[in-house]
């Protein structure tokens, strides 16, 4: 009997401690989940329930918000502006991410190299991610500007162009001018991250590839693209999404313009929010970009789970 009793306290005790760690965990996990719920879980859903109402300035004064409910997302697929700024987000947001991650790949791998002054010339690179992004679009509107940009006056003075190229007001170079910009903003990241997964590459492969007969390219293609897919799919799918919500930009270097030509999902939503003041509609069109991220993310997760070949 005494030995029963003894091991009935003892998996009560097992049992409180067990509870006990519990109670400490959730503890401590707390201050995370009220952030999360508080400054990400919160707004998601306060944004999806304004995309289904007649949110708009005069809800501010009343505290009325009418359940509108597909209204909203009817008034944007109707619309012609949407399918324009449907196509500029495609292609502002597939072009960007590819030659960000092509230039940052290159880079990359180049900098894998170790050389002198690698380590000062990557910090370097590492400028234009650290540079606040306003202050950015300002210098580039400037580099920009038809009359007076540093960028024709170059082309002129070397002839390379008989007159001043419209760079941010014409619709042949608007978006052109926005990607390059992107571009450049873009690339200090994939550089970093790719680098990163590239460091995580042990070099012992590489020297069995080359004793085997391996060219550089085939070790590339069969090395270094396959240890690296996890860090490729985590910066595409972060290229994708950060392109996707891209507003600062734009609308510092064109505000969507000229002629719509450079209106994108993120810069209509913010004309319908905060210009137009109609914050349903402005929600309906941000809840559009959620899920477009969203499917891609799942797309990366189900990739993401394949064996690599």
């Amino acid at each position: 009997m005494s030995s029963l009793s003894g091991a009935s306290i003892s998996r009560r005790r097992g049992n409180a401690n067990v509870r006990s760690e519990r109670r400490f965990v959730w503890l401590m996990l707390a201050p995370a989940l009220l952030y999360v719920a508080g400054f990400f879980a919160y707004p998601i859903v306060k944004n999806v329930v304004m995309g289904f109402q007649d949110y708009s300035i005069t809800t501010f004064y009343t505290g009325e918000a009418p359940w509108v409910g597909l209204a909203n997302y009817a008034q944007v697929f109707a619309s012609r502006v949407f399918s324009v700024a449907v196509v500029n987000t495609a292609v502002f947001t597939v072009v960007s991410i590819s030659l960000q991650f092509a230039i940052g790949l290159a880079l990359a791998v180049f900098f894998h190299r170790k050389f002198p002054l690698s380590v000062a010339l990557r910090s370097l690179l590492l400028l234009p991610w650290l540079l606040p992004l306003l202050a950015s679009t300002a210098v580039w509107r400037w580099i920009l500007d038809q009359d007076s940009g540093i960028l024709n006056q170059a082309l002129g003075f070397f002839h390379l162009t008989s007159s001043a190229i419209p760079w941010l007001s014409s619709p042949s170079f608007a978006m052109i001018s926005l990607i390059a910009v992107k571009v450049w903003v873009a690339v200090p990241f994939n550089l970093a991250i790719l680098y990163g997964g590239l460091q995580g590459i042990p070099g012992e492969l590489y020297e069995a590839a080359s004793i085997d007969g391996a060219s550089p390219g085939q070790a590339f293609r069969f090395i270094t693209l396959p240890l690296l897919r996890p860090v490729i799919g985590v910066v595409i799918v972060l290229g994708i999404i950060y392109t996707l919500e891209s507003l600062d930009i734009i609308l510092g270097l064109t505000g969507g313009g000229p002629a719509n030509s450079t209106d994108t999902l993120s810069t209509l939503s913010y004309l319908e929010s905060f210009e137009r003041y109609s914050f349903g509609t402005g929600a309906a069109i941000s809840n559009i970009i959620i899920v477009v991220s969203m499917i891609f993310t799942f797309i990366y997760l189900r990739i993401d789970r394949r064996p690599a070949q």
